[in-house]
């Protein structure tokens, strides 16, 4: 499988320009670290550094009830230290799922851009 891909990959540069070879060679697979990088490029990284903001707030929030927690002993105080713990965990949680999310949508679209990049490669060949 991997020498298919290895040859296609082949056939596909030796199709394109030098630019857009180059290009081609930005649209490979990414490693995770790679993938958090890209988070913080483009149009929204704002809205992630604010969103990476609100979830170091929310953990620490989160840190903070978890140990009131275990300082009271009235059961009323338990149960409110408690959910407090649960609302900011799963914020956190949330918060995180969607940049994951995001992480996905990019990759999606470097794959999309790769089979337009084939595909005009492809049909230029057959011209």
């Amino acid at each position: 499988m991997k020498s298919d891909k290895e040859s296609i990959d082949k056939l596909i540069k030796e199709t394109l320009t030098e630019e857009e070879a180059k290009f081609y060679e930005n649209l490979d697979e990414q490693n995770v670290i790679q993938m958090i990088g890209g988070l913080f490029q483009g149009k929204n990284k704002w809205l992630l550094v604010l969103m990476n903001l609100v979830t170091v707030i929310f953990f620490a929030l989160f840190i903070y009830c978890l140990v009131q927690f275990f300082n009271v002993e009235s059961t009323k105080e338990l149960l409110k230290w408690a959910l407090g713990s649960i609302i900011f965990l799963i914020g956190v949680s949330m918060l995180k799922v969607f940049a994951w999310m995001q992480m996905d949508k990019n990759a999606i679209i470097r794959e999309i851009k790769r089979l337009e990049l084939q595909l005009s490669s492809l049909s230029s060949k057959l011209s």
